[in-house]
């Protein structure tokens, strides 16, 4: 069940790490889902990764969510003195009315313009601009740009395999 739910292991920040190797996640995203997804019937949609998964429809449209939360939490970071960022149920938010009754090609607009915008930001930012940051009340610590831009390369990478689980699934039903 651990390799369903995180197919490529947990985050672990590496510091060392490139970040044009983080930036080529972000920037590779829309594509790659829309490579996944591009025949999906309606009736794939509702096919989970896992058992007590999300479905492709939950998946797609939470992650232009937590994206759309993260560049907020970067253009907080830039623009106010170490801010402490909103932390958000994503779980209640795959839940609402918009995420069943909107087609997630949606959210892949959405995350297309928006990965645009963020990698345009994040290739702009100096060395001393990534390491600034924000306070995550939920996880308890502060985190820097650097930091975060790792997280979500993580992030589309790790959605990306649940994706790719969906698709085997439909594809050997």
């Amino acid at each position: 069940m651990k390799n369903l739910q995180y197919p490529i292991g947990r985050f672990q920040f590496q510091p060392q790490e490139k970040l044009s190797n983080y930036l080529q996640s972000l920037t590779s995203l829309p594509n790659s889902i829309k490579n996944i997804i591009n025949d999906f019937t309606e009736d794939d949609w509702a096919i989970t990764y896992r058992p007590g998964g999300w479905n492709g429809r939950q998946l797609v449209h939470h992650i232009a969510d937590s994206h759309m939360n993260s560049f907020i939490r970067f253009k907080l970071a830039l623009t106010e003195e170490r801010p402490t960022i909103r932390p958000y149920y994503e779980d209640r938010w795959a839940l609402l009315a918009d995420v069943s009754a909107v087609h997630p090609m949606e959210s892949l607009q959405i995350l297309t313009a928006l990965h645009n915008r963020w990698t345009i930001l994040i290739e702009s930012l100096s060395p001393e601009d990534l390491n600034k940051s924000f306070y995550h009340p939920g996880d308890e610590k502060w985190v820097t740009l650097l930091e975060n831009t790792a997280f979500y390369a993580w992030h589309c990478d790790h959605h990306l395999a649940h994706l790719k689980l969906i698709d085997d699934k439909r594809k050997n039903q």
